[in-house]
């Protein structure tokens, strides 16, 4: 199995200085380069009939940019590198963007595209580039299916996971062959006695009975002259919940035994298409897998395993028939997004010995995945590995804080604990294929004596493999420890949609994801698991526009939890990859959705203020109202629609929405705002940050609500006193409108209530709740804190996307040199490349290193006159606009 572990950001890191310019690979002059599909490297099985193109521009010049384009696409990789006849060729256009759709004749399934860029240079001078880059398409329509979809004949309440296995002979020699598999549930492939790739957890989690994911797998080094034989396992995941917790999964609507369909196509040398199909001739069987849950754990038999069960010339005389099964939805789909994988493996910090029976290994860190245990051991041996974040004071594992809502019918199913049986032959490895844990601590209990040592065990850290694109580098040092935290969080809650927490729940809380968006863009190549998660909020909207708060949802959560506050993820969400990436296509394929979701609140409260939500969850002392907080989100929902409409052209749209927004505005206003004593309700900071970071605070009033939102948090002992949506809006409201010293404070405070005061006291993920000693809500691995790290990139760093020009085509970066920090660094790898803001003070003067890249440009604002840009004087009292390359200014 593959592991990468995330070091990306550190590689990054060592080829910046603050001094230096250099970046690693420094781009030269000769074309496009990071091609992307889909915002994808190289996809195989694609669904997508208009894809997206993209790629940056490799050129190293000051100033350079792309006038304009073309696209070669073909199906022969050394006729598109020559430029030979090809299938399809754009026309040159005239244009800097670097996003194409595909508009040529139709495309194909099941077939192999080669593609390049040609870019033409400032000097309309062309640079072909070097780089050819591939997609492949899927099934594309589902009637090019051949398999059946097939089940074996237990019903829901059985445990032991099916296995089911084919054999097939194979005459001639292959030139490529592609396993197509569609899964309720979950499972993994094997061909010939091997697993297929490194991925974990497919397919990802949807609405199981409105659409389905099937996954590409390119299987042809696996298969073989002559014999050869098929095996797949399948898992519970979400489809068939046998755990019992208070979101009632256990009766969702779509529960059945796990099923799939899969087809094998092979393709020979003499053009000739052979596919192999699940159906009637396969054969199943139960195994070793006793018992899985995605929610609880796994349990697994030794004693059980048949050996060879997947390979050719394997007896299955005692197999059963399979059941065939109806198509459980509508939609099967391509899973066109990053996959989860074991990312990173963790070797235990220490190992502690409770008694003769009993050991806790400790990873140094909390995460989300899995463990692996190797043990030896007399045969029926039950070894007990039990996950938890913290320790009782007797040294044992503590799950009070994480299984609060577990509802077990028996004690046959523990809680993140997995179970092992021996078979006595030797050493033996077992890791969980069908589950993924949060913890730091595993303990480990045998029901015979067994001998370990802390290389036994591994801990894995799992979640969908999005590639890191930001990095914070700071002379304070809380600074990337909170930055890394927050990066823990965000990852550990990243399984093909964004959850809450990944032990105590697992679910997809609206509210966490959106307050976390902006963090996760920053430092994470996240677009494909976002535009995932947009289409299964597509599949859970009722008819009248109303979400759920979890998403997906086997029902629970449309009558709780589900206000303006939290769902308007269907806004936000698209609105900031719109923002981030310049790619409007989650805010068009989501425009009728949040269309639907703004009329239906206007219908259920036409004043233009909403009590419905949550409101600032999990304060630290003072509770604002749900009224002042909801109608702030409501207000936000309806600006981007209008704002969408627009971009659409959508005039009356736009027109509509936006005396809509102005009517929410004036609303707001009336009831809450004092203008007197430029005072929001009364006063807190969670009601004064909110109504600034919103945009509702009239122009003229916004440096005085500014000033009063800073005395209050001065008179609050400049300490925090918000919940989570206070949390998202405080330090942007404070550092945008002149007090940023005292957001950073804030933001570095290392006493309760605070991030640092989490990781002084020894926190590697952030918290659930600022009070970590508190009865309820203590899970120490959510991420609906996490704005701080975005704030690091926009705050001190200064990096911002531009509206007006989206995807960083113009980057805003408009730093805040704080007193008493002498340094910080930040870079983020956008649409265009990568964008690096490096400040250093050195006595009265502040030393600033931007980079820009090539076909981008910048903006600066600052408010100091005395500044010297590449060491000639400018007004820094202006705004001044830069082109890509490398700047160096110096301030004060």
């Amino acid at each position: 199995m593959r592991l990468r572990a995330i070091t990306s950001f550190v590689i990054i890191i060592s080829c910046l200085s603050f001094s230096g310019r250099a970046f690693c690979d420094e781009p030269a002059p000769n074309g496009a380069y990071g091609l992307k599909c889909e915002h994808l490297v190289n996809p195989l099985g694609i669904d997508a009939s208009e894809p997206r193109f993209t790629w940056m521009m490799k050129d190293n010049r000051n100033g350079a940019r792309q006038t304009a384009y073309k696209i070669i696409l073909g199906m022969d990789s050394a006729d598109v590198a020559s430029g030979k006849p090809v299938f399809w060729e754009s026309v040159k256009t005239v244009s800097s963007l670097n996003l194409h759709v595909y508009n040529g004749k139709p495309l194909q399934p099941f077939t192999k595209y080669y593609w390049r860029v040609i870019l033409w240079d400032q000097n309309g001078i062309a640079a072909p580039g070097a780089e050819v880059a591939h997609f492949e398409t899927g099934m594309m329509e589902s009637k090019n299916w051949k398999g059946a979809w097939i089940s074996d004949d237990n019903d829901i309440n059985v445990k032991p996971a099916p296995m089911f296995r084919s054999a097939f002979r194979t005459s001639k020699k292959i030139t490529s062959a592609r396993a197509y598999v569609a899964a309720a549930g979950l499972y993994e492939l094997y061909i010939n006695g091997k697993p297929i790739g490194d991925q974990r957890l497919n397919p990802m989690y949807t609405r199981f009975d409105r659409r389905n994911l099937y996954v590409t797998h390119d299987v042809t080094a696996a298969l073989q002259t002559g014999e050869n034989a098929i095996g797949v396992l399948l898992g519970n995941g979400w489809y068939n919940h046998q755990s019992t917790a208070v979101w009632n999964f256990h009766r969702a609507p779509w529960r059945a035994r796990p099923a799939f369909c899969l087809d094998l196509r092979i393709t020979y040398t003499d053009g000739t298409v052979e596919t192999i199909r699940s159906g009637k001739d396969w054969k199943t069987a139960t195994g070793p897998i006793i018992f899985n849950s995605i929610y609880t754990a796994e349990h697994y038999n030794a004693n059980l395993e048949q050996k060879g069960w997947s390979e050719p010339g394997f007896a299955d005389s005692t197999w059963k028939p399979v059941t065939l099964r109806s198509i459980p939805s509508p939609q099967v789909v391509a899973q066109a997004l990053q996959p989860i994988r074991n990312v990173e493996e963790i070797v235990p910090k220490s190992l502690k010995r409770l008694d003769s029976l009993t050991w806790v290994y400790d990873l140094g860190r909390n995460i989300s995945g899995v463990s692996s245990i190797s043990v030896s051991g007399a045969k029926g041996t039950i070894i007990r590995l039990k996950h938890g974040e913290r320790l009782l004071n007797n040294g044992r594992v503590d799950q009070s804080n994480i299984d609060v809502h577990y509802r077990p019918t028996d004690d046959t199913d523990p809680f993140q604990t997995d179970i092992f049986i021996l078979s006595g032959n030797g050493e033996e490895k077992f890791m969980p294929r069908f589950n993924y844990k949060g913890f730091q601590f595993v303990e480990v209990t045998a029901s015979n004596p067994v001998t370990l040592t802390v290389n036994n065990l591994k801990g894995y850290f799992m979640h969908s493999d999005v590639p890191a694109v930001g990095t914070i580098k700071s002379s304070n040092p809380i600074i990337e420890k909170i930055w890394k935290a927050n990066n823990n969080s965000y990852l550990s809650n990243l399984f093909g949609y964004p959850t809450d927490c990944p032990q105590r729940e697992k679910n997809g809380w609206t509210g966490d994801a959106h307050i976390a968006s902006e963090t996760g863009l920053y430092g994470f190549d996240g677009i494909t698991v976002y535009e995932k998660w947009m289409a299964d909020h597509r599949d859970e909207q009722q008819p009248n526009g109303v979400l759920p708060s979890i998403i997906p949802t086997g029902g629970w959560g449309y009558e709780w939890g589900n206000g303006p506050d939290w769902t308007s993820t269907v806004a936000i969400i698209p609105w900031n990859l719109y923002l981030f990436y310049g790619d409007s296509r989650a805010l068009s394929d989501n425009y009728e959705a949040i269309s639907k979701y703004v009329d239906h609140i206007n219908e259920l409260y036409p004043s233009g203020l909403t009590t419905w939500g949550l409101g600032d969850w999990v304060p630290v002392k003072s509770v604002s109202p749900v009224e002042f907080t909801s109608t702030a989100y409501y207000f936000t929902d309806v600006t981007i629609l209008s704002k969408a409409a627009a971009l659409f052209g959508k005039k009356a749209d736009a027109e509509k929405y936006s005396r809509l927004a102005e009517k929410i505005k004036t609303a707001f206003n009336q009831k809450y705002f004092n203008s007197a004593s430029s005072l929001y309700g009364t006063g807190l900071q969670t009601e004064l940050s909110v109504a600034l970071h919103a945009g509702l605070v009239p122009g003229s009033h916004k440096a005085k609500v500014a000033g009063t939102l800073a005395e209050r948090v001065v008179k609050d002992g400049v300490q925090l006193d918000v919940g989570i949506l206070g949390a998202k809006a405080i330090l942007n409201a404070l550092s945008e409108n002149g007090h940023a010293d005292l957001a950073y404070r804030l933001a570095v405070r290392e006493e309760y209530p605070s991030w640092g005061w989490w990781i002084k006291n020894g926190a590697t993920t952030l918290y659930e709740n600022w009070n970590i000693n508190a009865a309820n809500d203590v899970s120490l691995n959510h991420v609906m804190f996490g704005e701080v790290a975005a704030w690091f990139y926009k705050g001190l760093g200064g990096i911002k996307p531009d509206e007006s020009a989206p995807g960083f085509k113009n980057v805003l970066l408009e730093p805040q040199f704080i007193g008493g920090l002498d340094e910080f660094e930040a870079t983020h790898n956008g649409p265009f490349g990568n964008i690096r803001s490096a400040w250093k003070r050195s006595g009265t003067v502040i030393k600033w290193e931007i980079s820009i890249p090539a076909n981008s440009t910048a903006t600066i604002r600052l408010t100091s006159k005395k500044v010297l840009l590449n060491g000639k004087p400018v007004d820094g009292s202006k705004p001044l606009r830069l082109g890509a390359g490398n700047h160096s200014l110096q301030i004060g």
